[in-house]
């Protein structure tokens, strides 16, 4: 599940499953919701993604997320589109708020092992509108169950992989605390 691999000509590290906390592991569980299957819900506190599938059951991924003062706060959004290994583009209030870090990209980074979308991402919209905030992979497996992203929700590039697979443009995703 969380072997080495290629991808698009792209290699993708293998995670050291016996290094992580069990619960990081991808796994089905049981949750109870009124929300249909397919459905995205992100519990950021919990650090958890939960894909929601029939019978009161979920896929659940470990994630990262954004600290607070960053964090996605609009409640529920739509995923409007879907990328293999995307394109980045810091946004101007990333390279403002700290211009060491992001100004050296602020054109952007290609897709590739350097992106740190990783593998894939899912693009939220809400109202019609670009939130700018993405569920994506990251190539640093470290960072997952913690709040060091710039906000958005990050999973290790085998489960964005595994995510993406799964969902359809369209899908509901709500975001809680």
């Amino acid at each position: 599940m969380y072997g080495e691999k290629t991808d698009a000509g792209f290699h993708i590290a293998g995670v050291n499953t016996g290094k992580m906390n069990p619960e990081f592991v991808r796994q089905v569980v049981s949750y109870a919701t009124d929300e249909k299957p397919g459905t995205i819900i992100v519990d950021q506190r919990a650090r958890f993604l939960y894909l929601i599938q029939p019978g009161n059951k979920a896929i659940r991924y470990a994630v990262g997320v954004g600290p607070v003062a960053r964090a996605f706060d609009g409640g529920d959004a739509t995923i409007a589109r879907k990328a293999a290994w995307p394109r980045w583009i810091p946004t101007p209030e990333m390279v403002a708020r700290n211009p060491a870090h992001y100004g050296p990209n602020k054109d952007g980074v290609d897709g590739g092992p350097s992106n740190p979308m990783g593998a894939r991402a899912l693009y939220m919209h809400k109202d019609g509108r670009d939130t700018y905030y993405r569920v994506h992979g990251t190539n640093d497996p470290g960072s997952i169950g913690k709040a060091v992203s710039a906000g958005c929700i990050r999973l290790l590039n085998q489960d964005i992989i595994d995510l993406y697979n799964r969902v359809k443009p369209g899908a509901r995703i709500v975001v809680q605390g």
